[in-house]
């Protein structure tokens, strides 16, 4: 009986190959050419990898044209990598190459007037040529102010076809948004010539009624019924005469509003000026209304007399009061001397403000009291400014309450920047802190019944939802 081992051994003896099991046998003729072997094998891997010799290879030669473009009408590719969807042929020998790439016949584009613009650099950075962009303004300039466009409006303009190499596209089409009521269109007629014509707008008036109470904060509370923050304080603004919003107002108060609002038929909308308001609440009910008087416009209450009552307590907002009205030693003359009105106090420049709607009678040099400024106001009061530095209104302007009509100065006899501020009745000095002066609007008559039949019908307006009347844009 044969072993395994045995027949291994007969069989490495009788069958000798390339493989050697260098595992046994070890120190026989078959192990050691087996050992022969492998170092052979090693030594022809370290020759192949270190060898500077490169090895033959076969390269296929590159497609030609047509060939790439037979392989580009079936490959897929990202559009941002110039791929394209849909089936396409590769050009034959018939297409041939243009000397130059055609242009669009038209261009339509939209620019808009920013802060720092004007309206000539706005076309121009579109594209239009300065012949074109001086024409346009022209024919603009025929229906408005191009200076008073606002930031931010739109020309949509339209470019036609260049009459030669290099030369500028001419402009076929400029439309845009003049104001909130009109548009502007400019077109270029078939003879070649620009005209601009105004489109005016269909406007439906929609007013706002708002309702709400004050609570920890009335301009809170009413901007969260979707007011505009201008709305809010020209509310407050108007009521400020009657009313001390720091002291006299309660969480508890009710306010009502009507709103101004315009929706224009191209779906813009635009809130305008305060018509109607009224708080009511702790034992107060104040309730005015806009109506226009002589030109002007003014908030009335009920029966025809304006919010706005009396002169206002100083012509210097924040200023302080130097002097009082009375006998006192004049500071240059150093004698008594009545002082027959109030001085205040203020930097030079500071602006100095009417103390109530009036008609300015006198603007200019008065001996010792500079530069002076009077201001002739409703039953028969007279009010005087003088030590002014500079003026800014003349003789026969109207101005009102609260407008400026100088600057605080020290011309004539004075010892340093402040405004000396009378007022006269009926030709005689007075002093403005010890009575109440009526210089205030009123009305009367058909203009008050007018007024009165306007309130009634503020009055009667529908509350709406005030965010569904948001302000756009325009």
């Amino acid at each position: 009986m044969v072993s395994f081992a045995d027949f291994e051994f007969h069989r490495h003896r009788v069958s000798p190959g390339l493989i050697v099991d260098l595992g046994t046998g070890i120190g026989s003729k078959d192990w050691w050419r087996g050992v022969a072997t492998l170092l052979g094998m090693l030594a022809l891997c370290f020759w192949l990898a270190f060898s500077p010799v490169k090895l033959p290879a076969y390269a296929s030669l590159p497609p030609a044209e047509d060939q790439l473009a037979a392989f580009e009408a079936v490959s897929i590719a990202p559009l941002a990598n110039g791929g394209f969807s849909g089936s396409r042929s590769g050009p034959s020998a018939l297409v041939k190459p243009l000397s130059e790439a055609p242009e669009r016949p038209r261009i339509e584009l939209v620019a808009e007037l920013r802060e720092i613009d004007s309206f000539g650099a706005a076309l121009r950075r579109a594209g239009v040529s300065s012949k074109d962009m001086n024409l346009a303004a022209g024919l603009v300039g025929e229906h408005l102010d191009i200076a008073r466009l606002r930031p931010g409006t739109a020309f949509d303009i339209t470019l036609g076809r260049r009459p030669g190499t290099g030369a500028a596209r001419p402009l076929e089409e400029l439309s845009f948004r003049a104001d909130f009521e009109t548009r502007i269109d400019i077109v270029r007629s078939k003879d070649g010539v620009l005209k601009a014509r105004a489109v005016p707008i269909r406007i439906k008036e929609e007013p706002i009624r708002v309702s709400g109470f004050v609570g920890s904060s009335l301009y809170q509370s009413a901007r969260a019924e979707g007011l505009s923050s201008r709305v809010v304080a020209n509310f407050i603004r108007a009521m400020s005469p009657r009313l001390n919003f720091q002291r006299n107002v309660y969480a508890s108060d009710e306010y009502d509003l009507v709103v101004e609002h315009k929706v224009a038929e191209t779906g813009e909308t635009q809130t305008g000026d305060l018509l109607y308001a009224r708080l009511k609440g702790n034992g107060k009910d104040l309730e005015i209304a806009l109506w226009e008087k002589d030109g002007q416009p003014h908030y009335f209450l009920p029966d025809g007399r304006g919010i706005k009552e009396g002169l206002s307590s100083t012509p210097v907002p924040g200023a302080r009061q130097s002097s009082g009205f009375g006998m006192r030693r004049h500071p240059i003359l150093k004698r008594g001397r009545m002082h027959n009105g109030l001085d205040f106090a203020a930097r030079s420049g500071t602006p100095i403000q009417a103390t109530a709607p009036g008609e300015v009678i006198f603007a200019g040099r008065n001996g010792g009291y500079g530069n002076q400024v009077r201001i002739r106001h409703k039953n028969g009061i007279v009010t005087s400014y003088s030590h002014m530095k500079g003026f800014a209104v003349s003789r026969g302007k109207w101005v009102g309450q609260g407008e400026t009509i100088g600057y605080v100065g020290s011309t004539g006899l004075s010892t340093g920047p402040h405004l000396h501020y009378e007022v006269m009745v009926a030709g005689k000095r007075v002093n403005p802190k010890s009575q109440r002066l009526p210089t205030g609007v009123e009305l009367e008559g058909a203009e008050l019944a007018a007024f009165q039949r306007e309130l009634a019908r503020l009055r009667d307006i529908a509350p709406k939802d005030a965010d569904e009347h948001t302000p756009t844009k325009t």
